[in-house]
């Protein structure tokens, strides 16, 4: 990807950035830096999270207009995403600059007028999705220099593209479109948002970890690590409401009551097809990894509100031959037993280990033959509607993903459909693509 003059060339389409601005919090907000705890710190190698949600609508500018005023009224609830990383006197990481002295969150603001929302809506996700979104190939940790959030407003042929990047560092899922929805919720008039957001870290861990980062990888002028090569496939597979039930009914093969929610029925399906597709051997390991929301299962739980990181990776695994030759109930037991068994004792354990020897990992440490879940269904990605209509589709944007990422949406239509986003090797994805057994509908 190269930059002339401000126009980003890739793949022979054109996005021409117009203006880079910053926006602040248009209350006093007193707080002016936030601890980070355990769940967050693993996330600092990690890429910015990155999230496009595509709009109909011909009124750019009054669209533009409105997502600014209300994004500056919504950050004084959200406040550490105006800040940055930094230090406190004792070398241990921390969110600053958030109040009064706030760094301000970076507003970008581009052309792409001869790109539709139809042609980014397609089910075989767009090469141009990366640069739709703010800080591609980004390290979280970069946000010692970066603004913690970056929004850009894409213009198009018929509609707006808003792509966010999120220091991972800062929240997860939940509290991502905790903010999303309370921004649309501002941007649509309220004076209040419905949900304020909870911000006591030191209740969901109150713990000081020094990490003994180099310099050299924080400083301003880091370079990027580098991309995957060549880059994944990535697919959308829609699976309706009945589709789903199908799935539910073969993992419970007549129990009655179920015995296996409709999620895990779901996760053992992917789980399985995306085996089948990478030809593995039977005696080959095959992984299926959670990132699992963990506020209603520490001790004391925490509130859904809850503003940061409080996601574990749940992992569980079979022998491909094993998961194969068994009905869908099999891997479906697993994650059951695999989520279940993550409760508060388990989550301590995970943290105090951690702290005793602390590591951090890339997105790309998720090992060999590995399924990994991120987002959820419950997401209510389709409900942030800024005063101009719900978003015709919401898509994860490029970081973060590896062979065998999945990200879980619902429906944009309802009816208990879930999108089912996937990144997948070339000949997998084309396996995956021609499975009548996966392709339920």
């Amino acid at each position: 990807m190269a930059v002339e003059n401000g126009t980003t060339h890739e793949e022979g389409s054109v996005v021409k950035v117009k203006s880079r601005s910053k926006v602040f919090s248009t209350k006093k907000v007193e707080q002016t830096e936030c601890p980070l705890t355990t769940f967050d710190l693993p996330f600092l190698t990690f890429f910015y999270n990155s999230k496009i949600l595509l709009y109909k609508g011909v009124n750019y500018e009054e669209m533009v207009g409105k997502l600014k005023e209300g994004l500056g009224a919504v950050l004084q609830h959200f406040y550490p995403l105006t800040g940055r990383l930094g230090r406190d006197e004792e070398g241990v990481l921390r969110i600053e600059k958030c109040g009064d002295d706030a760094a301000g969150v970076e507003v970008i603001e581009a052309i792409a007028e001869n790109v539709s929302v139809e042609e980014l809506s397609d089910d075989k996700v767009s090469g141009l999705f990366k640069v739709l979104v703010p800080y591609a190939g980004v390290l979280n940790l970069q946000g010692f220099h970066k603004p913690l959030l970056a929004v850009q407003f894409t213009r198009l042929k018929d509609g707006l593209a808003l792509g966010c990047a999120f220091n991972h560092v800062v929240l997860d899922g939940t509290s991502t479109w905790h903010f999303m929805g309370s921004w649309a919720e501002i941007c649509r008039g309220a004076d209040e948002i419905s949900v304020l957001p909870f911000h006591d870290r030191k209740q969901a861990r109150d713990t000081r970890v020094k990490l003994d980062i180099p310099d050299a990888l924080i400083a301003e002028d880091a370079p990027a690590p580098p991309a995957a090569e060549p880059p994944l496939p990535e697919r959308v597979f829609r699976f309706s409401g009945a589709a789903l039930e199908s799935m539910k009914s073969a993992a419970n093969a007549g129990r009655n009551p179920p015995e296996f929610s409709t999620f895990q029925s779901l996760g053992a399906h992917v789980w399985r097809a995306v085996t089948r597709a990478r030809l593995l051997a039977p005696e080959d390991p095959s992984v299926f990894t959670i990132f699992a929301d963990c506020r209603r299962r520490v001790s004391p739980p925490m509130p859904e509100s809850y503003f940061g990181n409080l996601i574990q990776a749940v992992f569980t695994g079979a022998p491909a031959g094993g998961l194969l030759s068994q009905p869908p109930e099999f891997g479906a037991g697993l994650l059951k037993a695999a989520i279940g068994a993550h409760d508060s004792e388990a989550i301590r354990g995970r943290l105090e280990g951690w702290e005793e020897a602390p590591k951090l990992f890339e997105y790309r440490d998720a090992g060999k033959n590995v399924v990994a879940v991120g987002s959820s269904p419950r997401f209510q990605v389709y409900d942030v509607d800024f005063g101009f209509g719900r978003p015709e589709q919401v898509r994860t944007g490029s970081s973060n993903k590896f062979d065998g990422m999945v990200f879980l949406y619902p429906g944009r239509d309802g009816g208990g459909s879930v999108d089912v986003e996937i990144s997948l090797a070339s000949y997998a994805m084309d396996r995956l693509e021609k499975d009548p057994e996966f392709l339920i509908d």
